[in-house]
């Protein structure tokens, strides 16, 4: 794919220091005068953009005379602490804000690619890969927190203890396909997603391609809403008392 609009912006502002960076790790790029890809670029203007978002709601913050970005913010707020509160129970309201992050992060970055000039970041591999492993670190740091290295790890080999050699290598490989479960369901429904509407677009440029826009966008949306929801249930999993 060709340089974006905004990955070209940013390669003429940082080329120099990337490449000195990647050098220094002993991984050149391929292409030295555009070391930035356009998935790196389109996860930058997304952070960009919810660090814009919050600001402003930190800005306008008000008792009295809510605007519109806090009405919006606090019922993102309430539908995932909701959530968070059913699955993980007592104590998920210290993991709302990181959900909260999360699901935002994957809704824009689903979304983004239907703006001319610009791509879906998640539907390159490496971007659903990047947060399965976030999350997939998430919930086992907060399990480690919650129970202590010792017990959490004890609780691999199950509640039966003459079963634990059978368990734990069958959890092992459980866990490590979370990861990789939530990498390709995000990747896999995104790049298809995006290339139905390109194909309908360039064929039907009027009419029909609207359906498949709306359902991208519908896609968009649930696929941000099951990555958050799943990494609930691990948390819900890591932290529980009987562990």
């Amino acid at each position: 794919m060709p340089q974006l609009p905004f990955t070209h912006f940013l390669n003429g502002l940082f080329a120099g220091p990337v490449n000195s960076l990647l050098n220094a790790v002993h991984h050149p790029a391929a292409d030295p005068g555009a070391p930035i890809a356009n998935w790196f670029a389109m996860e930058v203007l997304v952070v960009g953009g919810l660090i814009v978002f919050f600001l402003l709601i930190r800005m306008r913050l008000s008792a009295e005379n809510p605007g519109g970005f806090q009405h919006m913010a606090e019922m993102i707020e309430e539908f995932i602490g909701g959530e968070s509160a059913q699955i993980i129970g007592h104590g998920s309201e210290k993991f709302t804000p990181f959900l909260t992050t999360l699901f935002l992060f994957i809704l824009i970055a689903n979304l983004i690619g239907l703006i001319p000039t610009m791509a879906s970041p998640t539907a390159v591999p490496a971007v659903p890969l990047g947060l399965a492993i976030l999350a997939w670190f998430y919930y086992h740091l907060n399990g480690i927190i919650k129970q202590g290295p010792w017990h959490y790890f004890l609780h691999f080999f199950g509640p039966v203890w003459w079963l634990g050699p059978l368990m734990f290598p069958i959890e092992i490989v459980s866990h490590m396909a979370r990861a990789l479960s939530l990498t390709i369901r995000l990747y896999a429904n995104i790049f298809a997603g995006d290339m139905v509407t390109l194909v309908f677009f360039s064929l039907i440029p009027i009419g029909l391609p609207i359906v498949f826009l709306g359902l991208h966008v519908f896609v968009s949306l649930l696929q941000a809403y099951i990555f958050m929801l799943l990494t609930a249930v691990y948390l819900a999993g890591a932290v529980a008392e009987e562990h």
